[in-house]
């Protein structure tokens, strides 16, 4: 025999009977004798039955509303203009007179001559030396550091001016005072509050490596303003 079920509905004091009719689906028979199927899929999307699964509803739908305004929150802090932009491109030195004499307030940052910037990064790089250290041989190691100071612009923008610290450091063979350069790299963190002009509150790093058989430094790296 078929076993039979009763639900019960809160709108109105009527009974209704469900009846198996095949394996995925059932069939509900109310009181006026008519014939409903009751599909699988329509059970699944019923509210939940017991007060367990309720109090899981509610939770998980209070953990989405936090979520979606957690993010929009975050949307909303973020300041305007800090957008990161990396940083690509190539440089030479200067052999013909390209770059003008180092900005005011730099006048002595004539360590070197000039670094022609292509790139990202479109103008002049200025260099002041403030300590070396020579290793010598066998090892061939050879550091510095100082400072730098670049004038152009950043992907065709206004001009302006950011400065950098660096670390340079290479190896020579046999040594840096009678040998060649086998490899040569410096990391340059941008100096905070140094911007001015189209890089007004810049932050950011630029790192070079030495490019031995060309003579070029290519230089990788990002930058933020405002």
């Amino acid at each position: 025999m078929l076993k039979v079920k009763t639900l019960i509905f809160t709108t109105a004091p009527t009974v209704a009977t469900l009846v198996p009719a095949a394996a995925a689906s059932w069939r509900r028979v109310g009181e006026d004798g008519r014939v409903t199927d009751l599909q699988g899929d329509a059970r699944a999307a019923s509210p939940p039955t017991t007060k367990e699964e309720a109090v899981m509803d509610r939770k998980m739908g209070r953990l989405v509303r936090l979520a979606l305004v957690a993010g929009l929150m975050a949307i909303l802090a973020a300041p305007a203009g800090a957008a990161s932009d990396r940083l690509s491109g190539v440089s030479v030195y200067d052999t013909t007179g390209a770059c003008p004499e180092p900005p005011v307030g730099y006048e002595d940052f004539v360590s070197y001559p000039p670094l022609v910037m292509t790139g990202s990064l479109e103008g002049c790089w200025y260099t002041k030396l403030i300590s070396a250290k020579d290793n010598g041989i066998p090892s061939g190691v050879y550091q510095e550091r100082g400072e730098e100071v670049f004038v152009g612009r950043l992907d065709g923008g206004p001009v302006g001016t950011f400065a950098t610290t660096y670390k340079f450091t290479s190896k020579w063979n046999p040594d840096v005072s009678t040998g060649s350069e086998v490899r040569g790299r410096c990391e340059h963190p941008i100096v905070v509050g140094s911007g001015t002009g189209g890089f007004e509150g810049a932050a950011g790093r630029v790192d070079f490596k030495d490019i031995v058989a060309t003579g070029e430094y290519i230089y990788r790296g990002h930058i933020r303003l405002g």
